[in-house]
C-alpha cells in the first residue's frame, strides 16, 4: 500500500535512494533501532538535552567573547561593540556550514530510516567535499573586503579597528568553523546527541578557559579572543572528523566518499532552508547595526550587540529542540511511521512555546539585570532596558515556526520550509526594520520590527503546516 506522504514528496530530495547499488541491507545501530522503537517522550529527552547544551556551549563563543571583552579597562564598550559588528560575518560562516550539514545530515537520517545505509554514507562524503571546497573559497574574499564589509555593516571609526583585528584573526579558522558545525549534524543524524554534545563542549570549554588568558593575561585583547575561537573550533572539528571515521559511528567518514557527487544537489535543496534562516539573520544584523548606526550612535550598536547576546539564549533551546528532535521526526517518517512523527512534533511545540515565554518574561521584568551583565556604560545599559522588553516579546510565538521548520526539514520537504524562512526574515523583518524608521519611529521602529515579523509568522507557519501535515501524514486515523 502507498504510504499516505508518498504522493507529495520531492523527488530531488526525499527520494533520492537510488545510490547506484542496490541499498545495503544492513541492520540498524542500536541508537538508530531506538529512534523507532523508544517511547517518543523519552526518546526525545535523550536526544534534546544533549542537543541543547551543545546549542549553549556553541552560543558561549560569543556570548563570553564580549562578556571579556566589555571588561577590557578603558576601551572595553568599544571593543565589544567591534566585535559585534562582526557578528553578521560569523553568522553567514556558519550559514555555510548549515547549508551542507543541515541538507546532508536529515537525508541521511532518513536513508538510515530506510535501511540504506550506503546511502547516508555518501551524503556525509560529499558534504566533506563541499564543506573543504566552501572553507577555502570563503575566507579568501572576506578578508580582502573586510575593512570596507565591517563599514558597510555599521563599524565606526572608533569601533572598525578593534572589528578589522578580530575579523582577520577569526577568519583563518574557518575550516575548523565549517568541519565542526556542518559535520556534527551527522552525529545528531545517527541518534548520537551525547557525541554531538562533546563535541562543541570540548571546543566552548576550550574558548572559555583561553579567552581570559589571551585577552588579558597576554594582553592581546580582540585578537586574543580570536585566537581562543580559532583554537577552540580546532579541537571540536578533530573530535568530530574521529568519531565519524571510527567504529563507533553508524554514519561511517570513508576517504572513496569523499567528492563532490549528484547527491549535492538534493543536499543544498534541503539545507538552503536553514542557511537562509541564518545568512539572513546576517544581513538583518547590518540593518539593524546600518540604521542604529543613522538614527542612535554606538550606544544603540552596543545595545543591539547585548540584545542580540540575549536572544541567543532562546536559540540555546529554539535550536538545540530542533536539532535533537528532527532524527526523530527524519527516521520515523522515513520508515512510515507517522503517528510517531505526529507525537514528536506535537510535544516538541508545546516544550518549544512554553519555553520561549518564560525566557522572553525574563528579560522584559529584568532588563537592567541583563543589561548590567554586560556593560556599566549608562548610555547603553539605559538603551537596553527601555528596549529589551518589546524587542523580545515576539520570540514567544516564533517557537511555533521553529518547530514548523524542524519538522519540514525533517521530512525532506524544502519548498515550504524555504518559503517560511523567506517570509519572516526577507519579506517581513527587513522591509520593516528599512521603513519604520523612515515613518518618523527612529530607533523604535528598528527594535519594534522584531516582534511585528516573529508574531506573524508564526501565525503563518501553523497554517501552513496543518496543510501540509495532513498531506504528508494522513488524518492520524488508524
Amino acid at each position: 500500500m502507498q504510504a499516505p506522504g508518498a504522493r507529495v514528496q520531492w523527488p530531488s530530495v526525499t527520494q533520492t535512494t537510488q545510490s547506484g547499488a542496490t541499498p545495503a541491507k544492513t541492520t540498524p545501530a542500536p541508537a538508530r533501532d531506538d529512534l523507532g522503537t523508544k517511547p517518543i517522550g523519552r526518546l526525545a529527552v535523550s536526544l534534546v538535552v544533549p542537543a541543547v547544551v551543545a546549542q549553549a556551549c556553541n552560543a558561549l563563543y560569543t556570548i563570553v567573547d564580549r562578556l571579556f571583552l566589555a571588561h577590557i579597562p578603558q576601551v572595553g564598550d568599544l571593543a565589544m561593540t567591534g566585535v559585534g559588528v562582526c557578528f553578521p560575518i560569523t553568522l553567514a560562516v556558519s550559514a555555510f556550514a548549515m547549508l551542507v550539514g543541515m541538507g546532508g545530515g536529515p537525508l541521511s537520517s532518513i536513508a538510515l530510516g530506510r535501511g540504506d545505509r550506503t546511502l547516508a554514507e555518501r551524503y556525509l562524503g560529499t558534504s566533506v567535499a563541499a564543506i573543504i571546497a566552501i572553507a577555502l573559497a570563503l575566507p579568501t574574499a572576506l578578508q580582502i573586503f573586510k575593512a570596507p564589509i565591517l563599514t558597510m555593516f555599521g563599524a565606526s571609526p572608533a569601533t572598525l579597528p578593534y572589528a578589522v583585528e578580530f575579523l582577520t584573526v577569526y577568519l583563518s579558522g574557518t575550516v575548523f568553523v565549517q568541519l565542526s558545525l556542518g559535520l556534527n549534524t551527522f552525529i545528531t543524524a545517527q541518534g548520537r546527541a551525547r557525541v554531538a554534545m562533546v563535541s562543541v563542549l570540548i571546543g566552548a570549554l576550550s574558548s572559555l578557559a583561553l579567552d581570559p588568558l589571551f585577552i588579558f593575561a597576554l594582553g592581546m585583547g580582540v585578537r586574543g579572543a580570536a585566537l581562543a575561537n580559532v583554537i577552540a573550533q580546532a579541537l571540536s572539528a578533530l573530535w568530530v572528523l574521529h568519531f565519524l571515521a571510527s567504529p563507533s559511528s553508524a554514519i561511517r567518514l570513508k576517504a572513496r566518499n569523499v567528492r563532490f557527487t549528484r547527491l549535492l544537489g538534493p543536499m543544498l535543496f534541503l539545507g538552503v532552508s536553514p542557511f537562509i534562516m541564518q545568512i539572513t539573520e546576517s544581513v538583518i544584523q547590518v540593518v539593524f547595526n546600518s540604521s542604529l548606526q543613522r538614527y542612535g550612535g554606538d550606544a544603540y550598536v552596543g545595545a543591539m550587540t547585548i540584545m542580540t547576546s540575549l536572544m541567543q539564549l532562546i536559540f540555546v533551546f529554539s535550536q538545540g529542540i530542533s536539532q535533537g528532535v528532527q532524527p526523530i521526526i527524519g527516521y520515523n517518517y522515513g520508515a512510515g511511521l507517522y503517528d510517531r512523527v505526529r507525537r514528536a512534533y506535537r510535544g516538541t511545540m508545546a516544550v518549544q512555546v512554553a519555553i520561549n515565554c518564560t525566557m522572553t518574561t525574563l528579560f522584559a521584568i529584568f532588563p537592567a539585570f541583563f543589561a548590567s551583565l554586560f556593560t556599566s556604560d549608562p548610555a547603553i545599559a539605559g538603551v537596553v532596558t527601555r528596549t529589551l522588553p518589546y524587542f523580545v516579546c515576539g520570540m514567544g510565538l516564533f517557537g511555533i515556526q521553529n518547530v514548523v521548520q524542524c519538522a519540514f526539514v525533517g521530512m525532506g520537504q524544502a519548498k515550504p520550509s524555504l518559503f517560511l524562512a523567506i517570509f519572516r526574515k526577507l519579506i517581513l523583518l527587513v522591509p520593516l526594520a528599512l521603513a519604520l524608521p523612515e515613518l518618523g519611529l527612529g530607533t523604535f521602529g528598528v527594535f519594534v520590527a522584531e516582534p511585528v515579523s516573529d508574531a506573524t509568522s508564526a501565525i503563518v507557519a501553523g497554517l501552513l503546516f496543518a496543510t501540509y501535515a495532513k498531506r504528508l501524514l494522513g488524518s492520524g486515523q488508524k
